[in-house]
């Protein structure tokens, strides 16, 4: 189902807020992502809140630590029941790899996906953190750690979807923000690109936010989605 591969943003900040859309999206087929934002706000009970209406949650916190710490947070989060959890592949080879050992023991294992650069990070911002490769080097090297580690996938822009696809196996599953359809407004996303884009090149999941929360109607939003795909 094409439902499926579209994940909500639930860029909201409180529990009644996160009740309110959850109530107009949970039919829908979706899959749905805490950020650092709500999750911050109100802890688990957001992810409470998602899987009592029957969503998939894609806990978005880009977990970065020492190896231990690391993977003992995402076991934690493994034990919550999320369906998907990100940690940043600049925490190295050694940390992503203890968190995939930690949760090989476990009764439910998240999909891991790996964070390679930032989509505010520019090339300047690079060289500031003594890193010589150009963005497109550095991130095809940091999915290859991710790849090399054991992890899922990796988050990737649309731009990075079919080279990604083409230099790690098919397998490799690919997360892709910055989704506009054709009829949204780009709002202050710079590298964007359509649902339909993004599928032809070989993304597995869209993350899709206002579009659909800022929607007056977010389930009519979601089919024009899926109808445009």
């Amino acid at each position: 189902m094409t439902e499926r591969r579209i994940i909500i943003a639930l860029d909201v900040s409180s529990a009644a807020e996160l009740r309110e859309l959850v109530k107009q999206i949970k039919d829908t087929g979706c899959r749905v992502k805490i950020g650092k934002e709500l999750f911050t706000s109100i802890g688990p009970l957001a992810i409470e809140i998602c899987h009592d209406a029957g969503l998939d949650v894609f806990l978005d916190i880009k977990f970065h630590d020492i190896p231990n710490t690391c993977a003992k947070a995402v076991r934690a989060a493994a034990r919550w029941g999320v369906w998907m959890t990100n940690l940043h592949c600049s925490g190295g080879a050694e940390m992503m790899l203890a968190v995939r050992e930690m949760l090989e023991g476990e009764t439910h294992r998240p999909l891991l996906i790996g964070v390679t650069v930032l989509t505010s990070m520019s090339l300047a911002g690079l060289r500031q953190l003594g890193i010589e490769r150009d963005l497109e080097s550095h991130v095809d090297y940091l999915a290859g750690l991710a790849h090399g580690a054991g992890l899922d996938g990796v988050v990737c822009s649309g731009q990075e979807i079919q080279r990604l696809r083409q230099s790690i196996d098919k397998d490799f599953c690919l997360v892709t923000p910055g989704i506009r359809p054709t009829w949204a407004n780009n709002n202050d996303q710079a590298r964007i690109m359509t649902p339909a884009q993004a599928i032809a090149h070989g993304s597995d999941y869209l993350v899709i936010g206002r579009p659909v929360t800022a929607s007056e109607h977010p389930q009519n939003a979601i089919a024009r989605i899926v109808s445009e795909i």
